[in-house]
């Protein structure tokens, strides 16, 4: 009988250890790219980093990579266990957001095709770059440029990442380069390429919001993180953190 009370006060210590920890939220992204993210920080690892100061009931999250076709197979699977950070719903066919939960952005951006100073461009008048590479990240979808680039004749090669891409135009090894602005002026302060070396003209497309994408089946996470999310614009702390990658 002893022997069977100490298991029992043992498996009952058990449970409420594993109670206390509470749920570990995985956060998915496909970036591996600065200012996303840069080696061990960057805006999504502080992202991530400020939800769990929050200390949001018995909430933690934990950043994790995975590769971007795998990603959003297994989100319209219904198979992903966790949540995704930095999307927005017309990457998902979910402009209604009726298919998943978002938050509201949590940063605006802007797509920009990025140049050599020396090369004529406009974006009125198509044609000046027909027939020329414009680089572009491997396995992500454009919605709403695919137009624009037919109009302009440009060819798509595929790279690993915008980093990659951005490293080939400044060899050369590209004609352009199709990122986010907040990529391309980070890759620009960052490697200390002189100014006049590039130029960086706005896309015909909206600009992309970074949300947060939570699965139905992940209400109460969605829940939980959402007024957090709305309140970014008022709270000191998280502007201090964006104005980093700036």
């Amino acid at each position: 009988m002893k022997k069977f009370l100490t298991a029992l006060a043992m498996l009952s210590l058990g449970v409420l250890h594993g109670a206390a920890r509470g749920e570990v939220v995985n956060v998915y992204t496909s970036a591996r790219v600065a200012p996303l993210v840069i080696g061990g920080g960057g805006i999504y690892p502080d992202m991530v980093a400020y939800l769990n100061r929050k200390k949001l009931g018995q909430l933690s999250f934990k950043l994790i990579y995975l590769p971007r076709k795998r990603l959003q197979l297994q989100v319209e699977r219904g198979e992903l266990d966790g949540i995704v950070i930095g999307m927005m719903p017309e990457w998902f066919n979910d402009a209604a957001q009726k298919k998943y939960l978002w938050t509201v952005p949590f940063a605006i951006d802007r797509y920009v095709i990025v140049l050599p100073a020396g090369q004529a461009y406009s974006a009125s008048k198509p044609g000046a770059l027909s027939g020329r590479t414009i680089g572009m990240a491997l396995g992500y979808s454009y919605p709403g440029l695919e137009a624009w680039m037919q109009q302009q004749g440009l060819v798509r090669s595929d790279a690993i990442s915008d980093d990659n891409n951005l490293e080939k135009l400044r060899l050369g090894r590209v004609d352009s380069v199709m990122v986010a602005e907040s990529i391309a002026r980070y890759y620009l302060k960052v490697h200390a390429v002189a100014a006049d070396k590039f130029q960086l003209h706005e896309l015909p497309a909206r600009v992309t919001e970074r949300r947060f994408l939570v699965p139905r089946s992940k209400a109460a996470v969605h829940d939980s993180i959402a007024p957090v999310i709305r309140q970014l614009k008022d709270d000191p702390e998280w502007q201090r953190l964006a104005a980093k990658y700036e």
